[in-house]
């Protein structure tokens, strides 16, 4: 099994848009992290990933679309470095896996491989945190070495907040 994270084509918004719909009906998750056209999407991921004409409250971030031979499993959005609020509450790695794809271990590969990819941005320890509640995700970061500092709230939301080394 070959994971695959790549940037969205203009090509796959039928899909991911598909995805989004899914997951905000099934777990209130949005996939996508913009809104607009699909062209106005894809220039904001673009945006971020350089850095440029950032809207406020949020920082440089790859937006990566999971691909397992060749069908769109999830979604990866890799934050280069953290705000106040991504420190409290939204970490460096958000990840989504759609629900038919759970349970064979493809957020443990897409942790591990974003993990990978803020170690070549020179981030040497990534927050990621999840809902308290949310006991599967805590466990995919503590397979790949989450040591949970803390647990902080967010109105009625709170949020585990692990440390993991990215090498």
């Amino acid at each position: 099994m070959t994971l695959h994270l790549r940037y969205p084509k203009p090509d796959d918004e039928n899909v991911v848009r598909a995805l989004h719909e899914q997951l905000l009906a099934h777990d209130g998750f949005e996939f996508l992290l913009a809104q607009g056209s699909w062209d106005e999407i894809l220039q904001t991921i673009e945006h971020e990933a350089r850095g440029v004409n950032l809207p406020a409250g949020r920082v440089p971030a790859d937006f990566f679309l999971v691909e397992v031979e060749g069908e769109m499993v999830g979604r990866v959005s890799i934050r280069h470095r953290l705000n106040e609020y991504l420190f409290n509450f939204g970490g460096h790695i958000g990840y989504a896996v759609a629900p038919e794809y759970r349970g064979r271990g493809y957020a443990q590969l897409i942790l591990r491989r974003a993990l990978d990819h803020l170690s070549t941005l020179g981030v040497d320890q990534a927050l990621i945190t999840c809902q308290n509640e949310n006991l599967l995700s805590a466990r995919v970061i503590e397979k790949c070495g989450g040591v949970l500092e803390d647990v902080r709230r967010d109105g009625d939301t709170a949020f585990r907040r692990y440390w993991i080394f990215t090498s």
